[in-house]
């Protein structure tokens, strides 16, 4: 019997709402009690008394890239990055090659997860044949195997006929479909926002109804079938609007916002860096400022770091052909901690990246309720860390935020009651705590 406890924290849990000092617990791999002055013997006692206390994070996009991409990241490298940045469990985004569009590859990444035995790992089953938009996944046979959601990420279905039947089937397999919103037609291969600085730097621009257009028929589809859809990484106030609207319905819509976005906007491309080109673009500063009272009001469910690590080939070219995305699953919380704590409060910031994707996606995670597997987050909130990306586990390096100082320094992580991570480094597992 393996006894581990953590005294005098500030615990919090939004799924239970708790928010109070106390100490909490861990035995055999689960939470035993949250209680003031707990005295029970334990194999070990960590000091706990300037810190915050909180369930393991969420992270409901999260690209891994193996098996086929191997040189951009790993299950072993992206769990390692997924732990050091407090996140306990992610959805594991299809666009590998072959894409997750059969069982046999399900399996394959459970084995491997199993293997590295790190962050629980949810895969998300591609919504079409080949991610193509063309012909339905199997979907029953992908549910069966483990998929908790489906999408053709990195792709949006741009014919609404098999959108529509895509919906109808999922209804009965009882997932929710996760939308990359971005008509290709109207994106037609943009490299950044369409606006008056992607004319200045003489790039092609993605307008923002690309998006909007999509998010407007996906409602006006879940309107008809029923079926739970969550739009990813919206980017523009009309999106917001668009979604807040629906939510008036009681339509079964979620959304996620990324940090990059809340964060930055197309002014920040001036210099070419490719860091900061992504899908969708970063838009502008009314955008970002309508993403946040968005996630403040509570019309975006989640923040999500829609990690996309990429190796140096893929970023260190010229802005057209350098590929889309950051490396995010590292920085995501310390970024939002430091800045939009004071703008939503530290148990909702938490609610947003716990219960609130657990909930949409069925995950038993995201509480430190009382029977439950202890995935627990420690953190300093008057910790400094300093984003170094050389320093990564991810095999990504491609991040914006090179040199900023963050508040929040992760102290530990806990999985499934043993620690994984402390003092900076991922701790290998055994059966003592």
């Amino acid at each position: 019997m393996s006894k581990l406890l953590l005294k005098g924290g500030r615990i919090i849990d939004p799924a239970k709402k708790v928010d109070k000092k106390a100490d909490l617990l861990v035995e055999n791999g689960l939470v035993k009690q949250i209680a003031d002055n707990i005295n029970s013997k334990a194999d070990k006692i960590i000091d706990a008394y300037s810190m915050v206390i909180c369930p393991g994070l969420i992270d409901s996009h999260v690209h891994l890239r193996e098996p086929g991409y191997e040189e951009k990241e790993t299950i072993k490298s992206g769990s390692e990055a997924a732990i050091a940045g407090g996140v306990t469990s992610l959805l594991y985004m299809p666009n590998t090659k072959p894409v997750i569009d059969d069982p046999a590859i399900i399996d394959f990444i459970k084995e491997r997860q199993k293997e590295v035995g790190l962050a629980d790992i949810y895969p998300v089953a591609a919504l079409t044949k080949g991610s193509l938009g063309n012909e339905l996944s199997e979907m029953q046979f992908l549910a069966d195997a483990g998929a908790v959601a489906f999408s053709d990420d990195g792709n949006n279905v741009d014919n609404g006929e098999v959108m529509r039947r895509a919906l109808e089937y999922l209804k009965l397999v009882n997932k929710p479909v996760l939308v990359h919103a971005e008509d290709g037609s109207l994106a037609n291969g943009g490299q950044m926002n369409e606006s008056a600085m992607s004319t200045k730097l003489g790039l092609k621009g993605s307008p923002k109804i690309a998006e909007e257009i999509i998010i407007f028929r996906d409602i006006v589809l879940a309107r008809l079938t029923g079926t739970r859809v969550h739009f990813m990484h919206i980017s523009t106030a009309n999106s917001v609007e668009l979604i807040k609207e629906a939510k008036k319905e009681k339509l079964p819509i979620t959304c996620e916002v990324t940090p990059h976005h809340l964060l930055l906007d197309d002014n920040m491309l001036e210099n070419y860096d490719s860091n900061y080109k992504v899908k969708p673009p970063l838009r502008n500063s009314e955008d970002r400022k309508a993403l946040l009272i968005g996630l403040k009001e509570g019309v975006i469910d989640c923040i999500a770091s829609d990690h996309a690590p990429h190796a140096l080939q893929d970023k260190e070219v010229e802005f057209e052909y350098a590929a889309f995305g950051i490396s995010g699953i590292e920085t995501m919380f310390n970024l939002v901690l430091t800045y939009f704590e004071k703008d939503l409060g530290l148990s909702k910031l938490i609610e947003k990246l716990t219960i609130n994707p657990a909930n949409i996606f069925d995950l038993e995670a995201g509480t430190l309720a009382e029977g439950k597997s202890a995935d627990i987050l420690v953190f300093n909130p008057k910790g400094k860390v300093e984003v170094d990306s050389s320093k990564y586990f991810s095999k990504g390096r491609n991040t914006p935020f090179n040199g900023r100082s963050l508040n929040g320094r992760i102290e530990m992580v806990i999985k499934n009651g043993k620690i994984v991570f402390a003092e900076g480094k991922i701790k290998p597992l055994s059966k003592k705590v």
